[in-house]
């Protein structure tokens, strides 16, 4: 999420692509290209960019404490909450908000407390610290992808998928230009 983004940004010196004229004037194509490709279609909230230590943490806290589907279902919703409801998850209300299509309301509550735990701050920090200064992270998105035989790579950016199939050896069908016959 944007804050893993920003600290990876301070600790390997790299700049957040709105902080620089021509990135920022650029943005508003590439993500209208990648919202089409992709199949969404939502508009940059006015207060994006986010701080987003509280859904970051939250997320630490269910991973952890919860399987992987139920930690995708959450991931969803709060991506889904944030972009296309509108709405800052990195307000309690409103990651609750999102948190509540997954959970009861009393498992929310206990996930948005424990995300304010010295453990759940100090195993966030200690991702964030490893995947910079191990495996070379430098911004978002970034992917650390390991494939069957145990090999882990990095993939950076949205238009890298067909790389990551690639070293997993998934079968796909690679971007070809049709003739106009």
């Amino acid at each position: 999420m944007l804050l893993r983004w920003r600290v990876w940004a301070l600790k390997s010196r790299n700049k957040p692509p709105w902080t620089l004229p021509a990135k920022a004037a650029y943005s508003k194509y590439d993500g209208k290209r990648a919202q089409k490709y992709f199949g969404h279609d939502f508009e940059v909230p006015s207060w994006f960019p986010i701080l987003s230590l509280l859904p970051q943490r939250a997320l630490t806290y269910i991973k952890k404490h919860h399987p992987s589907q139920t930690f995708s279902a959450a991931f969803q919703s709060c991506f889904e909450t944030m972009w296309n409801g509108q709405l800052d998850i990195s307000k309690p209300e409103n990651l609750a908000t999102a948190l509540r299509n997954v959970f009861s309301a009393q498992e929310v509550e206990k996930i948005i407390t424990a995300a304010g735990t010295p453990e759940v701050k100090a195993e966030l920090a200690a991702t964030t610290e490893r995947v910079v200064k191990e495996l070379g992270a430098f911004g978002c998105p970034w992917f650390w992808v390991v494939n069957g035989e145990g090999k882990g790579e990095p993939f950076f950016g949205s238009d890298r998928w067909h790389f990551m199939w690639e070293f997993l050896g998934l079968p796909f069908d690679d971007l070809r230009l049709r003739a106009r016959i």
